[in-house]
């Protein structure tokens, strides 16, 4: 049962291209509105349902990845810091012989 109005300005171009389309379909102005916005909404909740689809997918696809990585070394993660001041400091240290050589 309908029993809900809802109202909004358009254009008067709108309006009237609206009104022949609905005129043309031998169909209330009402009626023709009701069918677009119900496919409209139809529409968006295809395109959510397919978006929630593809997410689940990559999901999956990224889960199956989690923990398989491996490095060999089980503390390198509480080692970050320490490990990547020694790869500077040895990059400083090739650097600075280089120049030297260069010198």
């Amino acid at each position: 049962m309908k029993n809900e109005v809802y109202s909004w300005r358009l254009s008067a171009h709108h309006k009237a291209e609206l009104e022949g389309e609905a005129r043309r379909e031998g169909s209330s102005l009402a009626r023709l509105l009701e069918r677009i916005t119900a496919e409209w909404l139809q529409n968006r909740r295809k395109s959510r349902n397919d978006d929630e689809a593809e997410q689940t997918r990559m999901r999956r696809r990224v889960m199956a990845t989690v923990g398989s990585l491996r490095g060999g070394d089980s503390t390198r993660s509480q080692r970050a810091s320490e490990l990547v001041t020694e790869i500077i400091r040895s990059k400083r240290a090739k650097e600075s012989n280089a120049s030297r050589r260069i010198d």
